[in-house]
């Protein structure tokens, strides 16, 4: 797949990619790759990539300051990626500038960051991928270590606010004003349960927790966020493909108790479901979401985050996800089929969070966003299991 995306979507002048976070999590897969490879081409496509946009003087091109737009934080981890290997300047001075971008987000009177300032007030877990992996690497590199006491702030508001008790999974978005007309008027919660936007959420806990200091009083506290979140990833996997569904918690057998429900064994959360009901009408199993399942249950057990058991959910993951999403096309690159374009809340034309919007949304095949979550999850897999500590 690596080898794919260089092919058809070669870096430099003839590239109609814009800057964005699309384009900084397909360099993330990447980057996991070459990791995993050290082949110069790799590399080599990401720094071909990244200095369409960042400047000699460390400026970025196509970077607008005033949307306060946290998707645009993304391709930093690219940025500081390169500055690690080259130590060339500019590379640092376009790191310092995001971070310092991040001084100047709007924030909810919990101290939350807005994700963009067009959506006033509201968390969305996209943007705890977007901004906190980034900002953690950034603090271990230039030695801001007060920033990852926001970081740990970012996320756990997050696990704090927008679970649904019943599934124990985050619902997508949390307006914390509870003024749009899509928040639930006594929680704020947007209405459902986003595959791709938990998925967002599950990478950026593993992602933050690389950087993130050993005797830092919250880490504990990511750490037990992590395991919240995956107790319902698990249950909501599909039991016939291993896949997770566009709208997660309304797939086959995830009819979900309307009384009060028992406790998972696993770490006290209040989660059971049903089985044997069928999926609601519409709904599908979403590749994005699945590979990025795939990557953080994997990494989570491979660093001693996860019980280890969590291993053949990730493997069985993965099986599922080349049986039904890929396809190898006649000249030897892969196809990866199955990802939903786009997912978001409020804005024009007016997106409701209901889950007849979600299932709205166009389905495409190789998108950016669906690839480097494949690349991510493959190449994680890869990674040596025995390595790592295990609970």
């Amino acid at each position: 797949m690596a080898a794919t995306v260089l092919q058809q979507w070669p870096a430099g002048p003839a590239n109609k990619n814009v800057y964005g976070y699309e384009l900084g999590f397909l360099l993330d897969g990447i980057a996991a790759q070459w990791r995993n490879t050290a082949n110069p081409a790799d590399l080599a496509y990401i720094k071909a990539t990244v200095d369409k946009y960042v400047t000699d003087d460390g400026a970025i091109t196509g970077y607008k300051a005033s949307a306060h737009t946290l998707d645009d934080i993304e391709m930093g981890r690219s940025i500081l990626l390169l500055y690690t290997v080259t130590h060339e300047q500019k590379y640092a001075a376009a790191g310092r500038f995001l971070h310092d971008q991040l001084d100047q987000q709007p924030r909810t009177p919990s101290g939350g960051f807005w994700h963009k300032q067009v959506y006033p007030n509201q968390m969305w877990l996209d943007g705890a991928y977007m901004a906190e992996p980034f900002r953690a690497q950034y603090a271990v590199l230039f030695h801001t270590p007060a920033d990852f006491d926001d970081i740990a702030k970012q996320l756990l508001l997050m696990d704090a606010h927008m679970r649904d008790p019943k599934t124990g999974l985050l619902k997508h978005g949390w307006d914390e004003s509870k003024q749009m007309p899509w928040a639930d008027k006594t929680t704020g919660l947007s209405p459902e349960v986003w595959a791709r936007a938990m998925g967002w959420y599950c990478m950026a806990l593993v992602d933050v927790l690389d950087s993130f200091p050993k005797d830092h009083p919250q880490r504990a506290a990511l750490i037990a966020a992590l395991n919240h979140a995956t107790a319902g990833v698990i249950v909501s996997q599909d039991a016939r493909t291993g896949l997770w569904w566009q709208v997660m918690d309304q797939g086959p057998g995830h009819s979900w108790h309307e009384g009060p429900p028992a406790s998972n064994p696993k770490d006290g959360s209040p989660i059971e479901v049903r089985i044997g009901d069928p999926a609601r009408e519409g709904n599908y199993p979403e590749a994005s979401a699945s590979c990025m399942f795939t990557y953080a249950l994997a990494k989570g057990v491979r660093m001693g985050y996860l019980p280890k058991a969590e291993e053949t959910n990730a493997q069985r993951a993965w099986a599922g996800i080349q049986k039904q999403f890929l396809t190898t096309n006649p000249d030897g690159t892969l196809t990866l089929h199955g990802t939903v374009k786009v997912g978001g809340l409020g804005g024009t034309p007016y997106r409701s969070g209901t889950f007849d919007y979600y299932i709205s949304e166009p389905v495409v095949d190789q998108d950016k966003k669906g690839v480097g979550a494949f690349l991510l999850a493959g190449s994680e897999l890869e990674q040596p299991l025995a390595k790592a500590p295990q609970r």
